[in-house]
């Protein structure tokens, strides 16, 4: 379980569904993310996110780059 405003520097591959945004993790599993811009150029694309746990599985990404 991961403590609510615990950092995160992550990279995985950035998927879309019909809530939203997923980080599919290369360290396996997955974070939801509450994004502040839509980055539809990096979606199934390799990327890092940096953001702090929000929830369960749920990283507010402070920022998303290609990996």
């Amino acid at each position: 379980m991961t403590m609510v405003g615990a950092t995160v520097d992550e990279t995985g591959r950035l998927v879309r569904d019909a809530a939203g945004f997923l980080l599919r993790r290369d360290d396996g599993g997955s974070y939801r993310l509450v994004l502040l811009r839509v980055p539809v150029d990096l979606v199934e694309k390799q990327v890092r996110v940096r953001g702090i746990h929000v929830g369960e599985d749920v990283v507010e990404a402070e920022g998303v780059a290609p990996a």
